[in-house]
């Protein structure tokens, strides 16, 4: 493993690590806030918008899934727009497109409309430009303590899923989800605009200088596999952890309902998980600057795979809620790991793009998870199968990760034994 930089002494940027830097990450820290109420407050909504148009709940369910879709591929093309001209012009997009988005909802006619109105300016062109994009520019800032950074400014979207609910279920409950959605659709245009304004200044130049005390595992061969081969193995993690990740987050509110308790109930548990998965996040990365991204990875999809387990015996209303605190401090770390993966095992020239691939397929995870979900309640009747569905794609999540760690392990073994037979 050969490595080249290009900064004198090895140093990193001066501009990086500074005190613009924090405050930078404060401001998108609130950007990520308002871009999660695209993502979460959907399910908010979904038995009224169920009950107003007369569907089923797969159907009821396509407007989270096509925003994850959205989601997804948007933060590859947002990614790239910032790549050519600045993060601040796709936050200007993505508000426009939110608020926008959130109107049309609130007007729609039918299902379909409502669903349209997610995929594509929701999801695709309004929410998209607050996650992946921002996530690869605090990466640009910081390098010393570039995991804590990543998490800080990850958490925004898990801080956005424990405002909104709440607030959106009060709204709902008092002047209703139409009214809600025009009022989210003008907050989230002024203060998104007004704040994507502040963040014109570019990046420090990316170099391949490395900090004392950075990790830097990246080569040609990452895990001792070919760079497309470790790609899709992280992509397909990427999947399946966040098909088993949805089943609670997207349904909560309607399984609450369905036993009984009310959205209320099931708002506030929501609310509650995306609260402690923002402490999840926050522990994670600092987990992930002492073990790495790979055993922070497999630590958190083990987790994760423990409280799905114990949604199945337990469905009292007090369970619930300390089941859904457990969840969220259990797998709020698991995504923001794969940006780390990516740094240290890829070639840094390359890191925006496969950060930007694996995130999108975390992102496909959550909307076939929340569509699946949905199906499997449709035929079976209840959730029961659902939970089971999503243990079994955590595990797959695992494996992956647990593979991926043997061959760095052997890797590593291998080195060590060859460096000790050519000292003999």
């Amino acid at each position: 493993m050969t490595f080249t930089p290009t900064a004198p002494h090895n140093h990193p940027p001066s501009e990086t690590d500074s005190s613009y830097a924090v405050v930078r990450l404060l401001i998108t820290l609130v950007l990520m806030v308002i871009g999660a109420s695209g993502m979460y407050v959907v399910a908010v909504v979904l038995p009224a918008v169920q009950a107003e148009f007369g569907v089923a709940r797969g159907v009821a369910s396509m407007p989270y899934t096509l925003s994850m879709i959205g989601f997804g591929i948007g933060g590859m093309l947002m990614g790239k727009l910032a790549d050519r001209f600045g993060v601040m012009i796709p936050l200007l997009v993505g508000a426009v497109c939110l608020g926008l988005g959130f109107i049309l909802a609130a007007m729609a006619p039918n299902i379909i409309v409502f669903t349209l109105a997610h995929g594509l300016l929701i999801g695709l062109c309004g929410s998209s430009a607050t996650f992946s994009p921002l996530i690869a520019d605090t990466s640009l800032w910081f390098v010393r303590r570039r995991g804590i950074a990543v998490a800080v400014c990850a958490s925004g979207n898990y801080l956005g899923g424990a405002i909104w609910p709440p607030v959106v279920q009060h709204f709902v409950e008092t002047v209703g989800w139409r009214q809600t959605y025009i009022g989210l659709g003008i907050v989230c245009f002024i203060v998104m605009g007004g704040l994507a304004l502040l963040m014109r200044r570019r990046p420090p130049i990316a170099t391949m200088a490395v900090a004392r005390g950075a990790v830097d595992l990246s080569s040609e061969r990452p895990f001792g596999l070919t760079m497309g081969k470790a790609q899709l193995l992280l992509c397909v993690a990427g999947v399946a952890c966040c098909v088993a990740m949805a089943m609670p987050q997207v349904h909560i509110v309607a399984y609450c309902g369905d036993l009984g308790y009310g959205a209320a109930r099931g708002a506030q548990m929501l609310s509650l998980m995306l609260a402690c998965g923002v402490v999840s996040r926050l522990i994670s990365g600092l987990i992930c600057d002492r073990i790495g991204g790979l055993r922070t990875l497999l630590l958190g999809s083990a987790l994760q795979g423990i409280a799905l387990l114990l949604f199945l015996p337990f469905d009292g209303l007090a369970s619930l809620y300390v089941i859904s605190a457990l969840f969220g401090l259990f797998q709020g770390g698991i995504v923001p790991s794969y940006a780390i993966i990516v740094r240290e095992y890829f070639p840094a020239r390359e890191a925006g793009g496969r950060v930007g691939a694996v995130i999108m397929c975390t992102m496909l995870g959550m909307a076939l998870g929340g569509w699946m979900s949905g199906q499997i309640f449709d035929l079976t009747g209840s959730y029961h199968a659902a939970f089971l569905n999503g243990i079994l794609w955590n595990l797959l999540n695992f494996s992956i990760g647990f593979f991926l760690l043997r061959r760095t392990l052997r890797k590593n073994d291998d080195s060590s034994g060859s460096l000790q037979g050519a000292s003999a």
